[in-house]
C-alpha cells in the first residue's frame, strides 16, 4: 500500500497579534480525504509531536469532521521519530503557523529530502511551501532551485492584512532560493506540478494539489 504523510505545524501564535494560528483545517482534511479515497495509507507528522494547533476549523464541514474523527491528532509523531523509506510522498499542509516553524525544522527537512531522494513526491499548499525554503537535497542544492512553484502570494498576504506580521513573505523567500514562483489570482485554485514537486497556492488549491500528488504517484 502506498504510504503518504501530511505534515502539520506546531506553532500556535500569530506573531505578536495575540491571535491564535496553527495548521489550516481544510488544507489537511481535504488532502487526507483525497489520499484516503485513492487507497493510500495516510499518516500525520508535526514539528513538535503531540497535538498540533488547528486554525480555520469549520464545524459544519463534513470532510473536516470526518478527518478529525478518523485521525489521532493527539499523538502525532515528530519528524525525528520517522524514517523516510516507507513513504511515497509528504504533503505540507498550510496555515500561518508554518512560516514560523517549518523552515528551520532540520528533522522535517531531512525527512522530506529523504522521501524525495528515494523517488517520492514532495508537495505543499498555501503556506506549507515554507517547508521548502531551507530544504536542501543530499547534494546541498535547494529542492526548489529552478522549479516552478505555487504558494501563498504577496498579494494574498496583503489581502489578509498580515504582510507585517509574518516573519517573511513566502513567495519572495522561495524566489530567493531559485524557485520560479507563479502568482495566480487571489484566492483562486492554482496547482503546479514540476516533476515530483507539487505545490498549490492557497486553501482553495488544497483538493487539486492532493489530486495532483495522486496523479504523479499513480502514473509511475
Amino acid at each position: 500500500m502506498t504510504r503518504v504523510l501530511i505534515a502539520l505545524t506546531s506553532h500556535a501564535e500569530l506573531g505578536d497579534t495575540g491571535r491564535a494560528t496553527g495548521f489550516y483545517a481544510s488544507e489537511a482534511a481535504e488532502p487526507w480525504a483525497v489520499f484516503t479515497a485513492a487507497g493510500f495509507d495516510v499518516g500525520l507528522v508535526s514539528v513538535a509531536g503531540g497535538r498540533p494547533p488547528v486554525d480555520g476549523l469549520d464545524e459544519n464541514d463534513p470532510i473536516q469532521q470526518k478527518f478529525l474523527a478518523s485521525v489521532d491528532l493527539d499523538h502525532t509523531p515528530a519528524a525525528a521519530d520517522l524514517d523516510a523509506s516507507p513513504y511515497a510522498a509528504i504533503f505540507f499542509a498550510g496555515g500561518h503557523g508554518t512560516v514560523w516553524d517549518f523552515p528551520n525544522d532540520k528533522a522535517l527537512a531531512s525527512l522530506a529530502a529523504g522521501i524525495y531522494e528515494n523517488g517520492g513526491v514532495v508537495a505543499a499548499v498555501c503556506h506549507g511551501p515554507s517547508a521548502l525554503v531551507n530544504l536542501r537535497l543530499f547534494d546541498g542544492s535547494y529542492l526548489v532551485d529552478g522549479k516552478n512553484v505555487a504558494a501563498f502570494t504577496n498579494a494574498e498576504e496583503a489581502a489578509v492584512g498580515l504582510t507585517d506580521v509574518v516573519p517573511f513573505l513566502l513567495a519572495d523567500a522561495l524566489t530567493a532560493r531559485g524557485a520560479i514562483h507563479h502568482a495566480g489570482d487571489n484566492f483562486t485554485s492554482q496547482t503546479i506540478t514540476d516533476g515530483r514537486l507539487v505545490t498549490g497556492q492557497n486553501p482553495q488549491s488544497a483538493n487539486a494539489t492532493a489530486e495532483a500528488v495522486v496523479a504523479v504517484l499513480t502514473a509511475r
